[in-house]
């Protein structure tokens, strides 16, 4: 009995050693993030609105800020909380809002910085999500255009 449980400790390490290692993840680009969120202000722009956009990082921290001139403070706020939301759900967040309203899921919404307003969008290579965008200063429907005009922008990077 003692051999055999020896024998089944034995064979677990080489398992145990194939969970360690480096792991590689693809992330955004300093340069990458200012052009999706200089794009998303100028589309909302070239539509008469002044607003502010956020990029998260795939971690949900912020890479870059940016206002108009003319937005406020608390578009910046919301812009940010919108791209953190649509990178941890990986969804864009006229999608989680909807998602939401269902009580099994209403308490998602409680999770601090996340904010169930349209406008934010996830940035993605394929399935894998390594950063949100988000846009606040006009509608919903608007903002969420923008941010994906953003994301547009980029596309031919992220393949």
């Amino acid at each position: 009995m003692p051999r055999l449980f020896l024998a089944a400790c034995v064979c677990l390490l080489p398992s145990l050693g194939a969970a360690q290692g480096l792991v590689t993840q693809r992330n955004l680009s300093l340069p990458m993030a200012k052009t999706i969120a200089e794009a998303t202000l100028a589309a909302c722009k070239a539509k008469g609105f002044n607003t502010a956009a956020a990029v998260v990082d795939r971690a949900g921290q912020v890479i870059v800020l940016l206002r108009d001139e003319a937005a406020t403070t608390q578009m910046l706020e919301m812009s940010r909380r919108k791209a953190y939301t649509a990178r941890m759900f990986r969804v864009p967040t006229s999608e989680f809002q909807k998602r939401t309203l269902d009580p099994a899921f209403a308490a998602q919404r409680d999770i601090a910085d996340i904010l169930a307003l349209g406008g934010g969008v996830p940035i993605q290579i394929g399935a894998e999500t390594i950063g949100g965008v988000g846009s606040s200063g006009s509608s919903q429907e608007q903002d969420e255009a923008c941010a994906k005009a953003g994301v547009a922008a980029v596309a031919h990077l992220l393949r």
